[in-house]
């Protein structure tokens, strides 16, 4: 069986505290869903709009926690765990 864990960096950690408690909720609910089902399962979910990210984010992908906010995460993957590394939840510019 292979095991999910998400873990935040320190950065990601600093953004937390200047959002929205509705946009923490939504993360926070994320990371939950992720730790009991799975990165792939939860990919599936049409609500988070998870995807690669391109350019000098290449090997990062990103979830819409809004229409503004975005949580920006990296997978690495052992043979029995898989870490979702969180590295930041910004605003979204367009």
């Amino acid at each position: 069986m292979i095991v999910t864990k998400v873990f935040i960096l320190k950065k990601a950690e600093k953004d937390l505290t200047k959002l929205p408690f509705y946009i923490l909720e939504k993360l926070f609910s994320w990371i939950e869903q992720v730790e009991l089902y799975g990165i792939q399962e939860v990919r599936k979910i049409p609500g988070h709009h998870d995807e690669p990210l391109k350019g000098s984010r290449k090997g990062q992908r990103s979830i819409r926690l809004s229409k503004s906010y975005r949580a920006i995460y990296q997978e690495n993957q052992s043979s029995l765990v898989i870490e979702i590394v969180i590295n930041e939840v910004n605003k979204h510019e367009y």
